[in-house]
């Protein structure tokens, strides 16, 4: 029969009743034990709100000991400002029982005994036995996912205003190189001794103001033009020394303290020392009686729990760049937006607030993280990491030569579909000496080289072009005129040319705003 265990003695039944005490304490130190090995906080009320049952979770997750809860009122764990409208909801939850899962929408609190509040999650059940009904809540603390949440908005945050920073600074520079392209012509025309001549320098100087303002938004949004090279960071620091001195002043103290033996980065070394600069400068002003700013390099692994906290960041080794302050520190909001361009709590007129979003634009590109820990009366460090690499130092990049050099006489293809920035470019090229077969657009420059007999030298477009990108037209161009060389100018990178900001090997690109004399002295040197 199927209620015999025939491998036991004599047949006897399974459940013999004086097994049943045994099984039922065992049933009970079961429970007990899953009760106790529970991740959440599992806690037990009767009518009165009293605390009639807890687990372990829910010691430590409120930091009571078991004692301390069993008899006490729920509301203890409750914020201040919710326990006065509490034992009204819990009357009503116990005149309509009911079952309640976790999250419905609700943005509910806890509260530990040192006072401290943080997120919870909490779904309600109840029991009915012969003392009568409790409920029973599952509690989890959700701090870490509330944590990575805000990350992740903030992160999105970032990145929309970085497109649209990078399309406001593409389309600002358009306009710049013809201001300061027509200015710089007119400066030519005019004398020493024109009185109008130094109106049209203040113009120059503003133009250039602005250039440096768009480029600051570029690095931020990410699609400022890179050159990367494998750089040793102690040498980089060592060579940044005497410019800081100088710039952050006498009353303050500047420490390096580099490591023996940190690994090398890949990444544009101009760009790093801007944001060193930018971080040592923010540095300064938060010391106004002055202090002391320590740069510290690192070898550094990031591991998979710092990563759950830094979308984005890969575990694995990295160089560490840490630059802190003795300065007046920041409160937890001003750190939640320190990097949003335009964000600043210096005093009008004293900064644009694109210095910190700068650097962090920068990190970012060269595939970095930046961190920051501050609190108010005990300064701020700043915390930049970029992947370690094992490749060989590069050599020292040579700087682009800005002197014109002599006047050229070949044929140029020039595509430009802003008609302004076309024109100008125009009057530039022939100042220079160049023959110049203007287009608008790819189809309209496709059609002067097939009716052109003549040899192009050079194809001079831009890149982002309606319904035909630069580098779609100069790679048909280049299948039917093979000798001829590509420029590309643009006031915004991001696009097949420049991926990611980087610029692929063997590609000659010019941004925008330039003056007619870098613009010569590049197409020399792509010519010659």
């Amino acid at each position: 029969m199927a209620s015999i265990d025939e491998g036991a003695p004599g047949g006897q039944s399974a459940t013999e009743p004086n097994d049943m005490p045994r099984l039922l304490e065992k049933s009970e130190n079961m429970v007990l034990a899953l009760l106790e090995s529970a991740s959440q906080g599992i806690l037990s009320i009767d009518r009165r709100g009293r605390i009639v049952l807890v687990n372990r979770r829910a010691e430590e997750m409120f930091g009571y000991t078991r004692e301390e809860l069993l008899g006490a009122q729920i509301e203890i764990l409750l914020p201040e400002s919710r326990r006065a409208g509490h034992s009204h909801q819990r009357d009503d939850y116990f005149a309509r029982p009911r079952i309640r899962p976790m999250g419905i929408g609700m943005d509910l609190a806890g509260r530990r005994k040192d006072g401290s509040e943080f997120p919870v999650e909490v779904s309600l059940s109840n029991i009915e036995t012969e003392e009568g009904l409790f409920g029973i809540a599952f509690v989890s603390d959700i701090s870490q996912r509330k944590l990575l949440e805000e990350q992740l908005v903030h992160a999105q945050k970032m990145e929309a205003v970085g497109r649209l920073a990078g399309g406001v600074a593409h389309d600002f520079n358009n306009m710049l190189t013809v201001i300061s392209g027509y200015n710089r012509m007119i400066l030519d025309e005019l004398s020493p001794l024109d009185p109008l001549r130094g109106n049209a320098e203040e113009i120059l100087k503003a133009a250039d103001r602005a250039a440096a303002l768009t480029n600051q938004l570029l690095a931020f949004s990410r699609r400022q033009i890179m050159r990367p090279c494998v750089l040793n960071v102690n040498a980089l620091l060592g060579g940044t020394q005497k410019m800081l001195r100088r710039l952050i002043g006498e009353d303050i103290h500047l420490d390096l303290r580099t490591a023996r033996d940190v690994g090398n980065m890949r990444a544009d070394p101009v760009h790093i020392e801007q944001a060193i600069v930018n971080l040592a400068v923010n540095a300064r002003d938060a010391m106004p009686n002055g202090g002391r700013i320590t740069i510290e390099s690192a070898n550094v692994h990031l591991d998979e729990t710092y990563t759950r906290t830094h979308p984005g960041v890969q575990p694995g080794e990295f160089v560490m760049i840490a630059v802190s302050d003795t300065g007046h520190g920041m409160d937890a909001e001003t750190r939640r937006r320190i990097f949003e361009p335009f964000f600043t709590t210096k005093e009008r007129g004293k900064g644009t607030g694109l210095g910190l979003a700068t650097v962090y634009g920068m990190v970012k590109q060269s595939g970095g993280d930046i961190w920051v820990y501050s609190e108010i009366g005990k300064g701020s460090t700043f915390k930049l990491y970029f992947p370690r690499v094992s490749d060989p130092i590069s050599d020292a990049a040579g700087s682009d030569a800005e002197q014109a050099k002599p006047l050229g006489s070949e044929t140029i293809l020039l595509v430009e579909d802003e008609k302004a920035v076309r024109e100008l470019t125009l009057k530039m090229l022939q100042r220079l000496g160049y023959t110049v077969l203007p287009a608008p657009g790819g189809a309209e420059a496709l059609e002067v080289s097939r009716t052109f007999p003549g040899r192009i030298a050079l194809l001079l477009t831009d890149v982002v072009m309606p319904n035909m990108s630069g580098r779609q037209l100069a790679d048909i161009l280049c299948e039917t005129r093979p000798d001829m060389k590509v420029l590309y100018l643009s006031g915004y990178t991001e696009n097949t040319v420049v991926h990611h900001g980087v610029l692929e090997p063997g590609v000659d690109f010019l941004p925008k705003p330039f003056s007619r004399e870098v613009l010569g002295s590049k197409i020399r040197d792509i010519l010659t």
